[in-house]
Order: C-alpha cells, then structure tokens, then sequence
C-alpha cells in the first residue's frame, strides 16, 4: 500500500492557515537550500499529488505561469499526478491531474492500493481533517517556521487525539525552520 503523506508548513505556534507573510513558496532557494534540498527528496519519494479543489485552484493559477522557477517546484507539479477532491470541477486543466468527484475517503483508499510510490497532501485544510479522521494519514511531515501567527486553523481537528506519535525524522535547516515526521504508533 502507498504511503499517505500529509505535508504541512505550520507556524510555531500550530497554524497551517496562512494567514500573514510568513510563508514565500519561491523564498525556499538561496539561503535555505538545504531544505530545498529536502524537499527534492521527498519529491523524489512520491508520485501522488492529493489536494482539495481551492488549493488545486491556487496552485493551478500560480506555478503552472512560472517561467523563471529556480526551486524546481513547477517541474514537478506539472509532472506529478495530481488528484483534486471535488464534487464541482470537471475540467482541471492542468497536465496530469484527476479529479475525485465521488466520496473522497472512499476514492482516496484505492488510490492508496493501486502501485505507486507516496501521496503527498499538502494545504487542503478540511481533506486534511477528514483524511486524519479517517485514519488514512500514514506520515505527518511538518516544516516548522519559526514564527507565532496566534491564529488560524490547525492540522488536526478539535478534539481528535492520537496519543502517540513514532518520529521517524528531524532535521533543522540554516533558515531557522525544523521538519519532522511522525507516523502514528
């Protein structure tokens, strides 16, 4: 089965909700290479691309116009396989992508059974929620940035617990951000 990957940048302070400037998609190169450099391996990892319908839109209306992309990340969402969650869309327009209209938990549990390598998710607040729900998260990697937001949406849905974690990786980058990944115990 392939792995289900949740991919989060989140604020100190639990945010992924992006609600200041503290996040610069193209500010990952220069002095932070290091974590571009992560980045590439775990893009290297995965050939699944799993996002819900308004954050397919935005990224659709923004790395697919970059010409000048130094980071590499418009090369590999124009690549990988992308599954968009929505019951609205017909017509991604964007290369290689897929829409599941149907139950998304349903949908999204035999994507993970068919061959392939990781499924990244990454923004889609609610397919978050309702993926963790569900039980079918397999990792949560979190880049951690080293500011305090004091509000916005979480990862995880009020009230749910998982009372353990396993780490399975930490690394810190020269910019001040951390990663670390869990998977559930």
């Amino acid at each position: 089965m392939r792995t289900l990957a949740i991919t989060q940048n989140i604020t100190l302070d639990g945010s992924i909700e992006m609600l200041g400037d503290w996040f610069d998609p193209q500010g990952q190169g220069g002095d932070s290479s290091d974590l571009l450099d992560e980045m590439h391996r775990q893009d290297e990892r995965a050939d699944g691309f799993l996002v819900g319908r308004r954050t397919f839109e935005d990224l659709r209306g923004y790395w697919p116009e970059q010409t000048d992309d130094t980071t590499g990340i418009t090369d590999y969402l124009n690549q990988v396989r992308k599954y968009v969650v929505s019951s609205t869309m017909t017509d991604p327009r964007w290369q290689n992508s897929v829409v599941l209209s149907g139950d998304p938990i349903a949908e999204i549990r035999e994507v993970k059974q068919q061959p392939g390598h990781d499924i990244v998710v990454t923004g889609s607040i609610t397919l978050c929620h309702a993926l963790i729900t569900a039980g079918l998260v397999d990792q949560y990697r979190l880049f951690v940035y080293p500011v305090v937001q004091g509000r916005g949406r979480r990862l995880f849905p009020e009230g749910f617990e998982l009372p353990q974690l396993n780490l399975l990786d930490t690394k810190a980058f020269d910019s001040g951000i951390t990663y670390s990944c869990y998977a559930p115990a």
